[in-house]
């Protein structure tokens, strides 16, 4: 098997692990992925009974971020719920309980303590601030840390179908102040608070202590667009998969009803 997203976030954490950064980007790896969490028995309705483990006098439950690797390391087939590592975590943290993140299976084995999933909710919990100002032009992003910008093209790829194109642009504001904003184009209105939610994650998890970012919304008939478009550095964003018939199987396939715990 190939490396996941998650092990290569790992080797580079355990690299360089005076590097926050690099920690920073684990984590984030870790909220954003589809894990696979070990159930004692099939789910009943929307409750979940995670398989709970005591390692040196804490709790853990284990997840695994591919179902092959749970497989592998229970051995013979075993009930499983498929969530974002982010609702995981919102379950957990209330309980004190860790993750314990593809044990034996892979090199990205770890254990997450309680306090440490605490701190990832409390970290994905940070909302952007609203602000209107007034630009006054758009010019080409300058200055921005690598980190960033790698940042945002990972956080980016994974907002499937709620908007048809990102830019990342310069601009200069009628206070005179300069500042750099993301202008999406085409978002679904619904998706709005949720994208700027991921734009503020990419800050965060990107390590830079300070700074902003702006974020705009924008109809692909807007003018502004053909804006950004001339001077910003384009994201396009993944398109959702042809479907013809949606059914809901599935415990956390609703993000905003996420299972109870039992």
């Amino acid at each position: 098997m190939s490396d996941t997203p998650i092990d290569l976030a790992h080797a580079a954490m355990e690299a360089a692990p005076q590097d926050d950064a690099a920690r920073l980007r684990f984590y984030e790896r870790l909220a954003d992925a589809e894990l696979f969490l070990l159930l004692e028995k099939e789910p009943e309705g929307e409750t979940i009974s995670p398989e709970v483990f005591e390692v040196q006098d804490q709790s853990f439950v284990l997840v695994f971020d591919t179902d092959e690797r749970l497989a592998k390391f229970v051995g013979k087939p075993a009930p499983y719920a498929a969530l974002s590592g982010r609702m995981i975590a919102q379950m957990l943290a209330p309980s004190g309980i860790g993750l314990g993140v593809n044990l034996e299976v892979a090199p990205s084995s770890i254990l997450i303590p309680g306090d440490a999933v605490s701190w990832l909710v409390e970290t994905l919990d940070n909302s952007p601030d609203e602000v209107e100002a007034k630009v006054d032009a758009f010019t080409a992003p300058a200055g921005l840390p690598e980190a960033l910008v790698t940042a945002l093209d990972a956080k980016l790829s994974t907002a499937v179908g709620l908007a048809r194109w990102a830019y990342l642009v310069g601009t200069e504001h009628e206070s005179g102040m300069k500042s750099h904003m993301i202008g999406f184009v085409g978002a679904i209105p619904e998706a709005q608070g949720a994208l700027a939610k991921a734009v503020s994650e990419a800050l965060t998890f990107s390590g830079i202590d300070a700074g902003a970012l702006d974020v705009g919304f924008f109809d692909t008939s807007d003018p502004v667009a053909a804006q950004l478009a001339r001077v910003g550095l384009r994201f396009d964003l993944p398109e959702p998969e042809a479907r013809t018939e949606y059914v809901q199987v599935a415990p956390g396939s609703d993000p905003e009803k996420p299972p109870k715990l039992r």
